[in-house]
């Protein structure tokens, strides 16, 4: 089945943009997704397609007027798409999300523009309301692009080998440890011995050791969250074991 995607925005000749090149580029070409970009101006109001206005209680910058981003929503067969909100009041865009929303039939990202949407019309749709990151873009459709390439890269048949998505940054918790090529030296550089080794085992310890490093070091909120999820498998793992030595 083809994974469906949907772009509400202003601006649909900025799609697919560079989801159309390389693995995304193919997938779309193969049909393991498709791309809808829909350009909300069509649903804008009288002779000049009027789709924003002045925000109440003042302020600088136009809003997205609810009634014309309600059409745009009515005017799609979501079919079990989750609606999707990029913006940077939304809660942090996660790999969880991400693989829950490739494992469903698709996903319609609805792009914001000038300082953003009505908030009545989200409430009334429902819609997920997510960010990629603390900071501020033009609109939505980068941000919709970001997550579409994290969908698609998912989706089967898209990625070469099935251990990349498994060993990657975020799989499990931690980032991905420090990867190395040929040459083996470089500008006075050496690979760590160790993954010349051929010893499978002893790369898979460094490559956790490394991950773990690089995540205390860079994330510690991620670092934190592994920590006290790791707690919580060991305590689980006790009680499973206290409750086997009860029955025996």
């Amino acid at each position: 089945m083809t994974w469906q995607a949907t772009a509400l925005t202003l601006f649909p000749d900025m799609f697919p943009g560079v989801l159309g090149h390389s693995l995304a580029g193919r997938a779309l070409e193969r049909g393991i997704w498709s791309l809808d970009a829909r350009d909300m101006r069509a649903y804008g109001l009288g002779r000049h397609r009027v789709v924003d206005d002045t925000p109440f209680g003042g302020g600088a910058g136009m809003v997205m007027r609810p009634d014309v981003v309600a059409s745009a929503i009515a005017d799609i067969d979501l079919a079990g798409r989750p609606l999707v909100y990029p913006t940077p009041r939304g809660r942090r865009l996660m790999q969880a999300d991400v693989r829950r929303y490739a494992a469903g039939p698709g996903v319609v990202v609805l792009c914001g523009r000038y300082e953003g949407v009505d908030e009545r019309v989200l409430e009334a749709s429902g819609a997920e309301q997510v960010s990629i990151g603390d900071y501020v873009l033009s609109g939505g459709e980068v941000a919709a692009t970001v997550l579409l390439d994290a969908c698609v890269r998912l989706l089967p048949g898209v990625m070469g080998s099935g251990e990349s998505a498994v060993e990657e940054s975020f799989s499990d918790g931690l980032l991905e440890y420090p990867l190395y090529t040929r040459p083996a030296q470089w500008d006075g550089r050496d690979v760590p011995e160790v993954l010349l080794s051929g010893h499978h085992a002893a790369i898979a310890t460094w490559r956790r050791a490394a991950s773990e490093t690089v995540t205390q070091a860079r994330r510690p909120d991620l670092w934190a969250a592994y920590r006290a999820g790791a707690g919580q498998d060991i305590s689980r793992a006790a009680g499973t074991r206290a409750d086997a030595d009860r029955l025996n």
